[in-house]
């Protein structure tokens, strides 16, 4: 059987729905349930899925819960090396603009390693990094604003992350109550899992692959 030219996910346009939080952050992080799973459709081209997104929002900011399973080595993280870390990538686009293959102000790139941090390297990050070829930035974000807790497990680890409010330029839910939106669980050992397309494409720079995301109530 020939390899398709394309992959199944180029072709569509994915919308996922968030749910409203329930409850606020705190100091250990937010719990949520499988109602606020977002799902990867990289299942359309049979690949592997080894972590579970769960990701609401409210008008302070977003908050999400990673789970992933199915290693045998510890995660390969370095906060002097982010971007070549295992973890967690998130792209927000608070216009939800799909005509543009240049990031523009609205758009956001954020990283959350479960360790790297620290003295030790042990600490978990939280960052938000410049989109490679941005006609525009958006306003720099206060590393207050961003925060994550971990927890490591013996085929994985776990990771709780907040992105304020007042870290994306042009959050407003309820007049853009659509985001565009793309994740990436990077993973030395697994591999890559995001929404729709993979590293073959040029997710981490061209909001036009990414999906959108839905502001809904419940």
């Amino acid at each position: 059987m020939t390899e398709p030219l394309l992959a199944p996910s180029f072709l569509f346009r994915f919308s996922v729905p968030c749910r409203r939080l329930n409850k606020p952050w705190t100091a250990k992080g937010i719990d949520l349930d499988a109602a606020y799973g977002i799902p990867s459709f990289g299942e359309l081209e049979g690949l592997p899925l080894f972590a579970e997104l769960r990701l609401g929002w409210d008008h302070a900011g977003l908050a999400f819960h990673l789970r992933v399973v199915g290693k045998s080595q510890a995660p390969w993280c370095r906060e002097s090396r982010i971007e070549d870390s295992d973890g967690l990538r998130l792209w927000i686009d608070t216009r939800d603009t799909h005509n543009i293959h240049r990031a523009s102000r609205f758009c956001h790139q954020f990283i959350f390693l479960p360790t790297g941090g620290g003295s030790l390297q042990q600490a978990p990050v939280a960052r938000a990094l410049e989109i490679h070829r941005a006609r525009e930035n958006p306003k720099a974000t206060d590393p207050g604003l961003l925060r994550c807790v971990s927890q490591s497990f013996h085929d994985g680890y776990g990771l709780r992350g907040w992105i304020a409010a007042r870290s994306m330029t042009g959050y407003d839910p309820d007049e853009h109550p659509r985001l565009g939106f793309c994740y990436a669980v990077v993973d030395r050992q697994l591999g890559w899992q995001t929404l729709s397309l993979g590293p073959d494409f040029p997710i981490e720079e061209d909001p036009s692959l990414w999906g959108t995301l839905e502001l809904v109530e419940a």
